[in-house]
């Protein structure tokens, strides 16, 4: 492999002569082999600095025309829109587990900018520090990339995941309705409910999660930025802050505005907290809907067996036919991995120290991998489970009319206590509720029938 030379406030270091990265970055390759490959720095992470060095650029531009001139604002904008179409990807090779402020991720940007600035350009215009990183500080630009790919995560992928997966649950209560099925609850037998009112459940949860979602994105929307190194903004001009945060929003299409305490901005995480606890509610009930869609689908003879999905894959190497509920399955341990990010991204938020968090990489790669697992587990599940739910009519009504719990429909008729003493004698019986309350000699044969319609206690 072929090097040059490149060098920092700590001299001379060796990098690959065909990377855009300069020395602060290899420093930080080398000195932190943790997860390499594997773990490194989230894309949206990456793509979010694209946007918001472009801003800072324009933003100098406009504010200190004399240091950021127009032809510096064009190369580093050029060398910005190819980070936000990801194809500089390969040039931020450095792993979450760094520093804790992300102070390598943001030299890592300016590098990269300040080299491939100076490629499109023809020349050796841009210096990583003194342009890319102009009126700028690792401390405030890492939490105001952790906002904007929050936020482009959230509004782009998670909620619009979960929309489809609405979407899919108004059809089938469409589809459903009318069919009367045993309810359930414990996991035991309970009164009747409509197929199309389960399902109902179902969507009104997702609804909710949704409507939670959107109303953390209004704290994640104020942007660090301007804050510089502890919160006074030093080396910023004035209205820059404001400036740069229109600017961000212009880049992106949402309304992002500068924070109004940058002492907050830059060493508190509760913005992420209560996102991430957004996410976390989301989580728990897909963990729901999924459990329930493969215990209504268990089977195919000796389960519940009251709904049909999708059959995508053999399920056993040596059980011939056997099929499972996979797309369940891996809702289920994304939602565990989401639950277990949770915890993660609160104590890393608990970790601010005086003016600075320093467990914002940590925090932030638990927050994007549970909305971007969550988004793409949704939209799997959808795609090859729910989209095709098909109702068991036939055993919905055999299990609607075994159940012991329709006896509650005798309550107003013959008392709770009758109608359990009923219930019991059917059980050891082994007969049908009819029969045990007619030989109780609490009702009539015909009255029982005038009474008795499990159809119409929903």
């Amino acid at each position: 492999m072929e090097y040059r030379i490149e060098h920092d406030s700590m001299g001379e270091v060796k990098v690959p002569a065909d990377c855009l990265w300069a020395a602060q970055t290899q420093r930080s390759h080398e000195n932190f082999e943790i997860g390499v490959g594997i773990e490194t720095m989230p894309k949206e992470i990456i793509h979010a600095f694209g946007v918001l060095k472009k801003a800072a650029a324009i933003t100098n531009n406009v504010l200190r025309p004399e240091k950021m001139t127009d032809e510096k604002l064009k190369a580093i904008s050029a060398a910005c829109d190819e980070i936000m179409a990801g194809k500089l990807n390969d040039n931020f090779p450095l792993v979450v587990w760094q520093t804790g402020s992300g102070t390598q991720s943001n030299m890592n940007a300016n590098e990269v900018i300040a080299n491939r600035g100076n490629q499109i350009i023809g020349k050796n215009l841009l210096h990583p520090n003194d342009d890319s990183n102009m009126s700028q500080s690792s401390n405030d630009t890492f939490p105001t990339a952790m906002h904007i790919a929050a936020v482009l995560i959230l509004e782009d992928k998670l909620i619009p995941a979960a929309c489809e997966l609405i979407e899919t649950f108004k059809r089938l209560e469409k589809e459903n309705e009318g069919i009367v099925k045993s309810g359930r609850t414990h996991l035991q037998d309970a009164t009747p409910i409509t197929f199309s009112q389960e399902i109902s459940g179902w969507r009104s949860s997702l609804e909710k999660d949704v409507e939670l979602i959107r109303r953390s994105l209004e704290p994640l929307l104020e942007l660090a930025l301007g804050g510089t190194a502890v919160g006074t903004g030093l080396n910023a001009p004035a209205g820059f802050a404001e400036r740069v945060a229109e600017e961000v929003g212009k880049i992106t299409g949402k309304p992002f505005v500068t924070a109004k305490n940058k002492f907050h901005a830059l060493t508190s995480k509760d913005e992420f907290v209560f996102a991430h606890g957004a996410i976390k509610a989301l989580a728990c009930d897909m963990m729901k809907i999924a459990n329930d869609i493969r215990w209504l689908a268990s089977g195919p003879r000796d389960g519940l067996g009251e709904i049909f999905i999708p059959e995508n894959e053999p399920g056993s190497s040596i059980m011939p036919g056997k099929v499972n509920p996979t797309q369940c399955e891996a809702v289920t341990m994304v939602a565990v991995q989401v639950m277990g990010n949770d915890v993660a991204v609160g104590m890393a938020a608990s970790q601010g120290n005086f003016e600075l968090n320093v467990f914002m990489p940590v925090c932030v790669y638990n927050f994007l991998q549970s909305a971007r697992l969550l988004a793409e587990a949704i939209v799997s599940f959808n795609k090859n489970c729910a989209v095709g739910i098909v109702a068991n009519k036939e055993k919905m009504h055999h299990n609607l009319h075994n159940s012991l719990m329709l006896v509650t429909a005798l309550n107003p008729y013959i008392g709770y206590e009758n109608a359990a003493k009923t219930a019991k004698k059917a059980f050891k019986d082994n007969i049908s509720l009819k029969e045990a309350c007619v030989e109780l000699g609490f009702l009539t044969a015909e009255k029982f029938d005038e009474v008795f319609h499990p159809e119409e206690m929903v």
